[in-house]
């Protein structure tokens, strides 16, 4: 393997030398701001693929129409539109929107519910969502008053149409990045790109090598509010990855601390020793998924799911006043020893 590699190298170097034309790949990136976050695509440039600037007009023209489907921050977004029509009404809907409502009831089934899409109302509620009203634990009367208007099953689609029963509100916020992730790879592919990293709002994946011929690495984030401590580092090719934690986006009330992470079955956020999972698997939209499932879960029941389903998943645990760290199977398969705390 290493003389097939290495013999061609030298080849187009002595032809460089001769000819001084030869297109030599290059390390090109862009970014942006989207979903009230940001993202970043990094990709190795070779003959016949565009231009970064080019490539970013496409990539940003896709994640305007990915906003204007399923942004709940922007009251003229398909799915906004949706959330204010009242019960036993249906929308058409762009396929999209369909395709991750019927991931989302997919996720849903095989969890045992613990994925929901229709948790927006909760998530106002406690103050996590796009309409709520400061962070707080509401009263139990409140809490069982929206649990009336929560639930997957509430949800069908007829043709092009999705359909409520109840006056459910769909909130694409667990797996909207990772979706827009495969699709900007997928842009990337037709474009001649073979080689790239993309990222949205925090999830990734990484296909192919560097000009160099070194892997694209990621650290795994020890799970702290105070700084960022990279816990692993990895490599990656091929494979989305996604990290689900409570340790960015909580409150604190009376010396308890609430997650803006919201198990289905209570309504409430979790309350388990869980910090963080982190999945890895080939497609940016199922990490996306299963890391919120597997978080939702906890630490003893994800780690069943996980190697169950053979789920590459890497679980941080708090224990006392530190962390305790636990992979399944399949992750230690893909990863074995690699990628030491440095």
């Amino acid at each position: 393997m290493a003389l097939r590699i290495i013999k061609p190298v030298i080849a187009a170097a002595l032809a460089a030398a001769l000819t001084g034309c030869l297109f030599s790949d290059t390390l090109e990136s862009f970014g942006g701001p989207t979903m009230g976050s940001t993202y970043t695509v990094k990709y190795v440039r070779s003959s016949g693929v565009p231009q970064p600037h080019e490539l970013q007009l496409e990539v940003e023209a896709f994640l305007a129409e990915l906003d204007g489907q399923m942004s709940t921050y922007r009251k003229d977004s398909d799915i906004e539109r949706f959330n204010d029509a009242p019960a036993g009404t249906c929308q058409t809907m762009p396929e999209p929107v369909l395709m991750l409502v019927r991931y989302g009831k997919e996720l849903s089934q095989i969890s045992d519910g613990a994925f929901d899409l229709t948790l927006e109302p909760l998530l106002n509620l406690w103050g996590f969502g796009p309409k709520g009203q400061g962070e707080r634990v509401p009263s139990a009367e409140a809490l069982a008053e929206v649990r009336q208007r929560v639930g997957h099953e509430h949800l069908r689609i007829d043709g092009q149409q999705l359909c409520k029963d109840a006056a459910v509100e769909v909130d694409f916020n667990a797996i909207a990045a990772g979706y827009a992730v495969d699709s900007i790879g997928e842009l990337l592919h037709r474009k001649g790109v073979r080689s790239y990293m993309v990222e949205a709002t925090g999830e990734l994946k990484a296909v192919g090598r560097k000009p160099d011929g070194s892997p694209w690495r990621i650290a795994l984030e020890e799970p702290r509010d105070d700084q960022r401590v990279a816990q692993r580092i990895i490599e990656l090719d091929g494979y989305g990855v996604s990290t689900s934690g409570d340790y960015r986006n909580y409150f604190e009330e009376n010396g308890q601390r609430y997650s803006h992470t919201l198990d289905p079955s209570s309504g409430a956020p979790i309350n388990h020793r869980l910090a963080a999972v982190t999945v890895i698997v080939p497609s940016a939209l199922h990490a996306d998924g299963l890391s919120t499932v597997l978080m939702v879960l906890g630490p003893d029941r994800g780690y069943a799911f996980a190697e169950r389903e053979q789920i590459a998943a890497f679980f941080i645990t708090r224990e006392n006043e530190g962390f305790s760290t636990r992979s399944t199977p399949a992750f230690d398969a893909l990863f074995g020893a690699q990628g030491e705390k440095p």
